[in-house]
């Protein structure tokens, strides 16, 4: 990694691709760790989202960054003598800054997932031969997910034998996926690369263990051209401007939050993206419904079931252990308020009514020849995702302690990736998929 600054000097980063994930990056830090932590440029293929996250810059207080179209990347680094490069680009292009960027000598810290498919994993893998790379996995620094690991290495269940796991995306976060670039798989390598990395990250991470054997089922039920078949399909190809979109539930109408309308609407007219499709426009090419069976190098198996269609939003996921059972249940909602259903996840109501749906989370040890016991868990700071992206951002830019060893490398970033695609190319074959034959994990 970068050698230490001296006293008072900042670490300088830059960051490329500027849509609404960069606002967490920017925000941390320009403002949050300002203390040892300078953003000095901003890249993107599109200059009116740029001029958005400057003027963010300028009403939090900070300094503006200098903006680069993203064909002068290599120019903006050289230029700015920028330190670390954050990647928030589509998740396409992620290898292509990242290489860069190592080419260039500089650190890198990449949304996840890494890339979307093996062969660019393989030449992410060899450049980073130093550990250069972190991956943003910020699903580690939720403190349930710090409790199970913790749990977990104690030994309080023996031995990992299996694990279930289950993820309910509802139908305000699962269809946002189907509104925007998300829903190509050649340019998002669908929700078991994309969503489920994150999943499947945490459970490498859990048991201290590597994916050798998947097997995949998976199709795309709901959303798409089903919207027909079911009935909820409005006929429009976009919200904005589409009266038929007026009363539609699953309608994100941009030009209500002035946030996206910033950086998406009003910047259409130099790239043509779409940020508000009908999600039951035709041409989506993921899946929404995912079964996946794992095998690890412990010798421990995973069942795994994605919906991205729920009524409710949250996840369980279940240990069996040769002591015991230990279980986490997380109900982040557990409806879609219908004033909110056409909000992206996170929004804010209007107004200060308080929203109706409700959440809980509740971890529960169940060991051999014992009741039950409930684990006191800590509680979850305010913030994104419970407070896990500031904990992240804070060992990212803040250089805080992490005992936990949470930062994910660029081989935990490839083992997350490859469970995905092995599922992907099962999917696409109907066989079990060896890891190794799509890349060596060495």
């Amino acid at each position: 990694m970068s050698t230490p600054k001296p006293a008072g000097q900042r670490h300088r980063y830059a960051l490329v691709g500027t849509g609404a994930r960069a606002e967490m990056f920017v925000g941390a830090i320009a403002v949050d760790h300002a203390e040892r932590a300078e953003l000095v440029a901003l890249a993107d293929t599109n200059p009116a989202r740029l001029a958005a996250h400057n003027r963010r810059l300028t009403g939090l207080g900070a300094a503006p960054a200098a903006l680069y179209p993203a064909e002068k990347f290599t120019a903006m680094l050289d230029e700015t003598g920028a330190d670390t490069v954050v990647v928030t680009t589509v998740d396409s292009t992620h290898d292509e800054y990242i290489l860069a960027a190592l080419a260039a000598g500089r650190d890198v810290i990449t949304e996840k997932p890494m890339t979307v498919d093996a062969e660019r994993c393989r030449r992410i893998l060899d450049a980073d031969t130093d550990g250069r790379v972190r991956v943003a996995f910020n699903y580690r620094f939720k403190p349930a997910h710090e409790k199970v690991r913790t749990l977990l290495a104690s030994g309080v269940i023996g031995e990992i034998g299996s694990v279930h796991f289950e993820w309910l995306l509802d139908v305000r976060h699962g269809a946002d996926y189907f509104r925007r670039w998300h829903r190509d798989k050649a340019s998002s390598g669908g929700l078991l690369v994309h969503k489920s990395g994150h999943h499947f990250d945490l459970v490498n991470w859990w048991l201290g263990a590597r994916p050798e054997r998947v097997y995949a089922q998976g199709r795309l039920f709901f959303y798409g051209e089903n919207g027909s078949r079911h009935g909820y399909d409005r006929g429009y190809e976009r919200v904005h401007g589409s009266p038929e979109a007026a009363s539609d539930p699953f309608a994100l109408h941009l030009a209500d939050n002035p946030g996206l309308a910033e950086l998406y609407l009003g910047a259409e007219e130099h790239d043509g993206y779409l940020r508000d499709r009908n999600v039951f426009a035709p041409g989506a090419s993921i899946e929404d419904d995912m079964s996946v069976l794992v095998g690890y190098d412990t010798g421990a198996s995973m069942t795994y079931h994605l919906t991205a269609y729920a009524p409710w939003e949250g996840y369980r996921v279940m240990f069996n252990g040769s002591a015991g059972r230990l279980e986490l249940e997380v109900v982040e909602n557990d409806h879609v308020d219908p004033r909110t259903a056409g909000h992206v996840k996170g929004a804010a109501l209007h107004g200060a009514e308080a929203p109706a749906e409700r959440g809980a989370t509740r971890l529960t040890l169940h060991p051999f020849w014992r009741p039950p016991e409930s684990v006191e868990l800590p509680s979850s700071p305010a913030g994104g995702h419970g407070g896990a992206d500031a904990a992240m951002t804070a060992v990212l830019f803040g250089g805080a302690t992490d005992p936990l060893d949470r930062s994910a490398t660029s081989r935990d970033g490839a083992a997350a990736l490859l469970t995905g695609l092995a599922a992907n190319a099962s999917i696409a074959c109907g066989e079990a998929v060896a890891v190794a034959d799509l890349l060596a994990l060495t």
